[in-house]
């Protein structure tokens, strides 16, 4: 967990990212790291390929299509 937290110090970020993983998980996608052991939940094991630098996460910002282009500006 500790690790994990190094690497994405934003705790709801990293709660977004462990909860997605752990749905992919779920559904059967292979780990990107080895299990400590047979037993390892599957929250567990997002934790350590995040602390394993294997897994982050990517922000994409993207206006509403409808939007005018220059409303995403600030001027100061």
């Amino acid at each position: 967990m500790e690790a994990a937290k190094e690497r994405i110090p934003n705790i709801p970020l990293l709660i977004n990212i462990v909860a997605r993983r752990v749905r992919q998980l779920n559904r059967g996608e292979r780990p990107l790291v080895r299990p400590d052991d047979s037993r390892m939940s599957h929250m567990d094991l997002a934790l350590k390929e995040i602390g394993e630098g294997k897994l982050t996460a990517e922000m994409k910002f993207k206006a509403p299509a409808d939007a005018p282009a220059h409303d995403n500006v600030i001027s100061l």
